[in-house]
């Protein structure tokens, strides 16, 4: 299922190498504020969680940006058919979060 949404990003990683057992990796991550479950009435406010969005060269389109920023979210949810993930397909930043 793939939406569209605004989004805050409050920080990116990237990783590229390779891991001792040979295998390669090359990716980031983009940290996201997102609503606690407040349903149960034990929590409340926000976190960050974590979204794959591409690979380590992904990174270098935002690193300029002052974190945090708001951005347009291209996002898709996929399963593997026992599991749910979501990740990013694209950032268009909108404005500096306040």
């Amino acid at each position: 299922m793939k939406f569209q949404t605004e989004i805050t990003v409050v920080g990116m990683k990237a990783s590229k190498g390779t891991m001792e057992t040979g295998q390669a990796y090359d990716s980031t991550k983009a940290f996201v504020l997102l609503d606690m479950d407040t349903s149960k009435g034990n929590m409340k406010g926000q976190s960050a969680g974590d979204f794959k969005i591409g690979l380590a060269s992904e990174f270098d389109k935002y690193k300029h940006l002052p974190f945090p920023f708001k951005a347009k979210a291209d996002m898709e949810i996929v399963t593997s058919g026992t599991t749910q993930t979501t990740v990013i397909h694209g950032l268009q930043p909108v404005a500096a979060a306040k």
